[in-house]
Formats: structure tokens, C-alpha cells, sequence
């Protein structure tokens, strides 16, 4: 094992069928999680639904979770997660629901145990955020969206 690993504790309704993430290579960045349904869910084209997962984390202080989508989910069936990369704050408790959308031009049916996003832990560095009246030049300035051409 890796010493880039970090211990992340999962509470996992595993009595419910919820699986734990896992990595489905050694050399993947995320890891894998499942839906946990009653029931499938159908998302129509346009719209978006919260998949639950039945995992509950206590992630280390200073780090976060990043909800990300699938590619494949994503190539495929038009399918991602909305607030990308969606954000588990270290000190939230409840269940990871991840916000599945459907781009796709059919309707998508989701069914218990499928994969449907990837988790990735990463370290989070808060700022002191100082008013401030005047900041520092730079060769951009205040040049905004696609400011430094489209092409280049």
C-alpha cells in the first residue's frame, strides 16, 4: 500500500446493499461509488435527481471529498454530476447524495448498485480574506472571459 494514503472513515448502510468507493485501478485518482435504491430511478432528458449512496463519511480535518462524474457515464449517456466537482466539507455527517443530470438525449435509467460518480480526497487550504482598496497590477488586468483569445 501506498504512503499516499489517507484513513477516511465510511459508515456504510451495508444491511441496505450500499458499497464502499473503490478504486478500480491502482493508478485511479477517484474512487468509485454506487447508488443505493429501493427502487430505479428514470432521469428525464433536461432533468437532474439525487441518487443516494447510503455512505456517510468522516473525512480528516483539512481535506475534503470531491464528487466527480463518471466519463464513461458521461460519454455514453449524456449523464454527470450538476455542481461539478461537488465539495464534502470535513465536518458534514450525512449521506452523500450525488446530483445526477441528464444532458443526454434519452431518458436514463439509474438501478441500485450502479456506478454513478467517482469521490477524490483532497487537501483544502482556507485563506484570511483582507479587504483591501487598491490590489497589485498584472499584464492581464481586469480582462475577463476569454480575454486572452479564444485560439491561443
Amino acid at each position: 500500500m501506498s504512503d499516499k494514503r489517507n484513513t477516511v472513515k465510511v459508515k456504510c448502510v451495508a444491511s441496505e446493499g450500499a458499497v464502499l468507493p473503490v478504486y478500480k485501478t491502482s493508478g485511479a485518482a477517484g474512487a468509485d461509488v454506487c447508488a443505493l435504491l429501493k427502487e430505479d430511478i428514470v432521469i428525464h432528458h433536461g432533468e437532474y435527481t439525487l441518487v443516494p449512496t447510503g455512505l456517510y463519511f468522516e473525512i480528516p480535518q483539512g481535506y475534503e471529498i470531491q464528487v466527480r462524474p463518471r466519463s464513461g457515464l458521461a460519454f455514453k449517456n449524456g449523464v454527470t454530476v450538476l455542481n461539478t466537482p461537488g465539495t464534502i466539507d470535513s465536518d458534514y455527517r450525512g449521506e452523500l447524495k450525488v446530483l445526477l443530470v441528464n444532458l443526454g438525449k434519452e431518458d436514463f435509467t439509474v438501478k441500485n448498485g450502479d456506478r454513478i460518480a467517482q469521490i477524490i480526497l483532497a487537501p483544502v487550504t482556507q485563506a484570511d480574506f483582507v479587504q483591501a482598496e487598491l490590489l497589485s497590477q498584472t499584464e492581464r488586468g481586469e480582462g475577463g472571459f476569454g480575454s486572452t483569445g479564444v485560439n491561443s
